[in-house]
């Protein structure tokens, strides 16, 4: 297998060389390599360690911007935040572009990371942030670097006006608020895009910026060794920017995170990076991100024939799809924000079954590994690329019908919970969470079932404790809720209401905080708490009041002591009276009714599970194997 993918890779880098933008009929796929707070998870050395097994998957890599911050950027931050007591950034407050010494690794790391994955094939994408800056030790002292290169010898230099400003647009917000200190001073043109509060918005008409960005980017493909950028927030400046930058430094892979619903705006900005007629950057496929959430999350299956770019033959070559990406999966239930939760493993089927370059999310990389693995050989072994055809594709019964060509053969893929569909020329390949996958017959796919990945399993935090005889359950908030002063809990079955009755229900107590910063609290049902209050379902609902509205889990099956995160239940607090008793052997058939089958994580299956491991059954923990 391994020789198949470095052959694949080896023939990718050729066909990159002459590439702008993106290259045609890519069919390499792309790991996100990180999620929101992934500081131990994927830090430079962790992904090293894992480079044998991701190099044989993916063949491109996006990883946080790797450049240091500054210590200013606790003037921006909360006392109380605890990443930013252990001086930890995500990358989106960018300060030094010449020094790649970062809460992720040191510089050494980080070469070592992308020379060991180069060496088998994969190479990395440097998230990049040049929309905006941060001070140095100012809201506008920008640091000036000079470094040479250790690879080129090159002398690299990044140079700022910080008296006059004229690389600050003039209408940042520091030009408006006295507390910048340079109120009025400022001396950049007007922004080019949409303005953003937090950092320095810079002027990308400026020479003087435009020389440092393509120094910077220089830097980051020649001394480092990326392959490629993706371009952070580029709303908020001019699209032909990005091609100015593309057209003179050459990187094999470029993708802009434009965010909007709407297909022709995401077009026109990938047509606005044009040089002489031809297109300099990808884009992610935002359309289809939102019709991937109504279609998975709630059936609304039609919505994946929604006008998209990887379904457009014109520029499913510059699509970029995803399922979710540390924005969308933070679980914040803003508007637009929310994460796929139902059907996760068939979301990522279907872009990895589609027309455009599939980009995995790494945490659903961690929990769905052996599906995900296949899907990856399957796309390979149908031969499908970025700009496969569409041959049929269309909402049915109960799901979704996909059939798309690939140069070795015919790929098919039903999703959902029912569908009737002929299969006569096709041989069954596999299935998984809500899909059944079906490849032409005369493809060889016997190396599917050689993946024996074990199932992602949850460790329970200790000191958690719970009562016999109490109705209690645990819930792990989210960093992306901050701080919240108070968690309340909902929780209802269909005789009555066991939190008061009235929203949001009862208050949690907080009973834990974990080394990574989050916050366990646990809800106790009080002796005057049990309203007669019906409902047509079951379940449990965390919640709290940022504010300005109600930030809310969704509705998850209630297992009493039940330990909870965002994503729905995750294990059970030991020594308490449940309704879950001891695990069952479950192997016949008629022991088990098909009906009432949850997830750990508190997804609601169509069926009796496929794949081994531990789920919810009719208030028991059942292993299915």
């Amino acid at each position: 297998m391994k020789r198949f993918y470095l052959l694949l890779c080896a023939l990718s880098m050729a066909v990159c060389t002459f590439a702008q933008g993106w290259p045609e009929r890519y069919d390499g796929v792309m790991l996100q390599g990180f999620y929101w707070d992934s500081y131990d998870d994927t830090n430079w050395n962790k992904l090293t360690s894992e480079a044998d097994e991701l190099s044989k998957y993916f063949n491109l890599i996006w990883i946080p911007n790797s450049g240091n911050t500054a210590d200013f950027y606790t003037s921006h931050r909360k006392t109380s935040d605890f990443h930013y007591n252990q001086r930890k950034t995500m990358g989106y407050d960018p300060c030094f572009w010449l020094d790649h010494n970062s809460c992720w690794g040191t510089e050494t790391q980080l070469r070592n990371m992308i020379n060991l994955f180069h060496s088998k094939g994969t190479g990395f994408i440097e998230d990049v942030v040049i929309n905006h800056k941060n001070g140095l030790n100012s809201w506008v002292n920008f640091p000036q670097e000079n470094v040479t290169g250790t690879k080129t010898g090159k002398q690299y230099k990044v140079e700022w006006d910080n008296t006059n400003y004229n690389q600050i647009c003039n209408t940042d917000e520091a030009n408006r608020n006295a507390d910048s200190g340079v109120k009025g001073k400022i001396r950049g043109a007007a922004d080019t895009g949409d303005d953003f509060d937090g950092f320095r918005d810079l002027d990308h008409t400026n020479a003087t910026t435009q020389a440092n960005v393509k120094t910077y980017l220089d830097f980051l493909l020649n001394e480092l060794g990326y392959v490629g950028f993706r371009y952070d927030m580029v709303k908020g400046f001019k699209a032909s920017f990005v091609g100015i930058y593309n057209h003179e430094v050459q990187p094999r892979f470029s993708v802009g995170e434009y965010w909007d619903t709407a297909k022709d705006k995401v077009i026109a900005w990938i047509n606005g990076t044009k040089v002489n007629g031809v297109v300099q950057s990808a884009a992610f496929d935002f359309p289809l991100k939102y019709g991937i959430n109504d279609a998975f999350n709630s059936g609304k299956w039609s919505r994946l024939n929604d006008a998209c770019l990887s379904n457009d033959p014109n520029y499913s070559r510059y699509a970029v799809t995803f399922v979710d990406n540390h924005d969308t999966g933070r679980y914040t239930n803003d508007d637009g924000n929310a994460p796929v939760y139902g059907y996760v493993e068939a979301a990522n089927a279907f872009i990895l079954s589609m027309p455009g370059t599939p980009c995995v999310f790494f945490p659903h990389w961690q929990k769905h590994k052996k599906a995900i693995k296949q899907l990856i050989l399957a796309r390979h072994i149908a031969g499908i690329n970025n700009q496969s055809q569409i041959l049929f594709s269309q909402a049915k019964d109960e799901g979704y019908v996909l059939n798309v060509q690939g140069s070795h053969g015919k790929l098919l893929l039903l999703l959902g919970k029912k569908v009737n569909y002929p299969t006569t020329d096709y041989n069954f390949a596999f299935k998984g969470e809500g899909f059944e996958l079906y490849l032409s017959k005369g493809l060889d796919f016997s190396e599917l079932m050689n993946i024996n990945d074990a199932a992602y399993s949850f460790t329970l935090p200790g000191g958690l404790k719970a009562n016999k005889d109490e109705r209690c359950a645990f819930f792990e908030a989210p960093s992306s809720w901050g701080v919240p002063s108070k968690i309340s809990c909902w929780n209802w079955d269909k005789t009555a209401n066991y939190t008061k009755g009235t929203w949001p229900g009862g208050d949690c107590k907080l009973v834990r905080l974990l080394p990574n910063g989050r916050r366990v609290f646990k809800w106790t049902m009080g002796n005057n708490d049990r309203k007669a209050v019906s409902g047509d379902n079951e379940g449990i609902i965390f919640s709290y009041n940022n504010g300005t509205k109600t930030v809310q889990t969704k509705d998850m099956p209630f297992v009493n002591g039940g330990y909870y995160t965002i994503e729905g239940l995750q294990s059970v607090v030991p020594d308490v009276v449940t309704s879950v008793r001891n695990l069952i052997a479950d192997g016949a058939e008629t022991d088990v009714r098909l009906h009432g089958w949850y997830t750990l994580q508190g997804q609601k299956l169509s069926q009796k599970p496929v794949q081994n491991g531990v789920y919810i059954h009719d208030g028991k923990k059942v292993l299915v194997k």
